[in-house]
């Protein structure tokens, strides 16, 4: 057992391994939760070993990073790393907070982690809008594509049209050029004359500007139709998506008259941006202000003794994560030895923070979706994929029964529902009533096996109900009882059912030795001798 501070991070993306080492560091005893195999995150996902990779680099432009948070792992003591384990709840009690995750692929099993701290890095996930036939084989979200290439070494096809908006598409596209795929077009909803006009914010950061420079000379290189202020209107097919009708936009986001274009194509990457992970801060009783965890200028929620870090705060890509991580955890280390901080300690890292929470807020702008995309959605276009809840179920329950709210839809309709409890469907809910959409209250972050719930806080044999020993020894950590999801490491959704399986049901093999470059699609490199603290140089 170990008298040092015990602190449970949940996420080894960037944020959590930036925190872990930061608190590990300096006393505190962490216990690292994340549902990948493997620490990373998405943004550092990395090919299996088995596929004997020659140059795993190559898939990234942040490796020299992810080796000395990698290495910085390998040597800290103090650091426990659980791998395969799901968040599905995080319990307050007096004495501190008991963290409940399934194990493993199965998730019949759970685990607990006792912790006087916690740090939610749970990451975000892809937010994308319906269209008629986005649920098509073939068609997938923009990150499952990225991942699949990145950790897989596959692609989802031979010929790919990339399409939605978001700093994400680009470094998408570019990356399935280099594996051999025909990128057909890049469809961009944004306005390139919006990018000029704030030409003097975006230069703040001028490395970010010549990285998307970098990508769409590349793209060019390979012959990529780069097709600003359009969106895809539809996907065809029958058995799996064979073309994408695609439109120019007006100034008021609308879809032109008369600008449709149909493209070929056994792929479709769509996606129109990010949002946090926010189910485990909700849980808590965290604020949330508007779709992310409230933090304060040490990362901490208003909920004492939980830190949130990364894209649970707000979207903003790495090196904002790791930035946030750093800091978190510098204030954590201070916090629970029973001293209070100094900010002069992290102020590198807070100066980048500023610099990048800037740089994304500025982005959000530019990359919204089309004013108006729910006027190409069909009433026959399924929305709710879990329920199978159609665009015009949605509309009756606004027109006819008065539904004004998400919620409402919800209750009327069954939209948002069933496994995914509307993360997928619920900014496509809101779109199509009109409304805001709002944090989901959710008791679990994850469905969890009634088994589980029956057995959690009662006490185990052999392990005496309250978790304290752990296997092996290692003080904090339970196998009864029974949430981890860190989203750092959860794969992206897929849309459609057999989207990876292309061409007989074998997925396509990327080029080996190709250069590929990193696709977090805001990146930016940890610079100084400490992974977390971005100098800004």
């Amino acid at each position: 057992m170990t008298d040092r501070p015990r602190l449970a991070v949940v996420g080894a993306g960037p944020a959590g391994l930036a925190a872990s080492l930061a608190a590990a560091s300096r006393g505190i005893h962490v216990t690292l939760v994340d549902s990948a195999a493997r620490a990373g995150g998405q943004f550092y996902r990395r090919p299996a070993a088995a596929l004997g990779a020659l140059r795993p680099q190559a898939l990234h432009h942040e490796w020299r990073t992810w080796e000395r948070l990698r290495d910085g792992l390998a040597v800290a003591d103090s650091v426990e790393h659980l791998a395969d384990r799901h968040v599905w709840c995080v319990e307050r009690r007096s004495d501190g907070f008991v963290v409940h995750a399934l194990l493993g692929p199965d998730q019949r099993e759970s685990e607990s982690v006792r912790a006087d701290g916690v740090l939610l890095a749970t990451g975000g996930y892809e937010k994308v809008l319906p269209f008629p036939g986005w649920t098509l084989p073939g068609v997938v979200t923009a990150g499952g594509a990225q991942a699949m290439l990145k950790e897989g070494l596959v692609v989802p096809g031979r010929t790919a049209v990339v399409a939605g908006t978001g700093p994400l598409l680009l470094p998408v596209a570019t990356g399935l050029a280099a594996a051999g795929v025909e990128v057909a077009a890049l469809v961009e909803s944004a306005d390139p004359r919006a990018f000029a006009r704030r030409a003097g914010a975006l230069a703040a950061l001028p490395g970010k500007v010549a990285e998307a420079a970098g990508y769409t000379a590349r793209l060019l290189r390979h012959r990529v139709a780069l097709m600003s202020r359009h969106t895809v209107v539809a996907a065809h097919g029958e058995r799996r998506v064979e073309a994408v009708t695609v439109a120019a936009l007006d100034g008021e986001g609308r879809v032109a008259a008369g600008s449709e274009r149909r493209i070929p194509c056994d792929t479709l990457a769509v996606g129109h941006g990010m949002l946090p992970h926010t189910d485990l801060a909700e849980s808590l009783g965290c604020r949330v202000e508007g779709l992310r965890v409230y933090a304060d200028d040490e990362q901490r929620t208003d909920v004492p003794g939980v830190w949130a870090a990364g894209e649970t705060t707000g979207v903003g890509g790495s090196a904002l994560a790791l930035a946030e991580g750093h800091i978190a955890g510098r204030s954590i280390a201070a916090r629970l030895t029973g001293r209070v901080p100094d900010p002069r300690e992290w102020a590198p890292a807070a100066r980048s923070r500023g610099r990048l929470r800037a740089f994304s807020t500025l982005l959000d702008t530019l990359y919204a979706p089309p004013a108006h995309w729910t006027d190409q959605v069909t009433d026959d276009t399924v929305v709710c994929r879990c329920e199978e809840i159609s665009a015009g179920d949605i509309r009756t329950a606004v027109a006819e029964l008065g539904a004004g709210d998400v919620r409402t839809v919800k209750l009327l309709t069954r939209a948002g529902m069933g496994w995914c409890q509307g993360r997928m469907c619920e900014p496509a809910v809101a779109g199509l009533a009109a409304c805001e959409q709002s944090p989901a209250r959710r008791l679990l972050a994850r469905p969890v096996p009634l088994g589980v719930l029956a057995r959690a806080g009662e006490p185990q044999e052999g392990r005496g109900g309250e978790p304290g020993e752990a296997r092996g020894g290692d003080p904090g950590v339970d196998r009864g009882g029974g949430p981890s999801e860190d989203r750092g490491g959860e794969p992206p959704e897929v849309l459609g059912g057999e989207a990876q399986e292309v061409h007989g049901g074998e997925p396509q093999k990327a080029h080996d030795g190709g250069s590929h470059e990193d696709r977090d699609g805001e990146p930016g490199e940890a610079r100084g001798g400490d992974p977390g603290v971005d100098h800004g140089r």
